[in-house]
């Protein structure tokens, strides 16, 4: 089973909201994270990985704009 962290959503729609991620092999999330609000993945908020704390492994994904 692959190790599992919860990152907050910072911005957008989504604002305030964590996810729950896998971590790759090397022990980071994906780089982003497609939050699909009413409107499905053609309306969904793109957010961007963040490092808050890169030697305490803390991110944050950062809202970067809707899908188009």
């Amino acid at each position: 089973m692959a190790a599992t962290v919860e990152i907050p959503l910072v911005g957008g729609s989504a604002d305030g909201q964590h996810v729950t991620v896998e971590l790759d092999p090397n022990g980071r999330p994906p780089l982003t994270h497609h939050h699909v609000g009413s409107g499905g993945l053609a309306e969904a908020d793109i957010y961007e990985l963040e490092s808050i704390d890169a030697q305490a492994q803390q991110w944050c994904y950062r809202w970067r704009g809707q899908a188009v």
